[in-house]
């Protein structure tokens, strides 16, 4: 998963909050909010990928292309 390649631990949780990344201390999160439908979550995943350099990493064409759409909407 990409996210693993990144070093980021993909967390799910309920609440009234739309989900992004961050860090505490030295380990990286991505929160995603399990209330949310399953496209809402993978545009969230796709923004927070958005902001990192992928240019050295592997990623399926499908992916890459959510990414750099979001890059376009930022």
């Amino acid at each position: 998963m990409l996210s693993q390649q990144l070093g980021y631990k993909v967390i799910h949780g309920r609440g009234s909050f739309a989900g992004d990344s961050c860090s505490i201390n030295k380990d990286k999160y991505i929160v995603l909010n399990k209330n949310k439908p399953i496209e809402q979550k993978i545009k969230r995943l796709a923004q927070v990928f958005s902001k990192i350099d992928l240019s050295n990493i592997y990623v399926n064409p499908t992916i890459r292309d959510l990414v750099e759409q979001e890059k376009l909407d930022i």
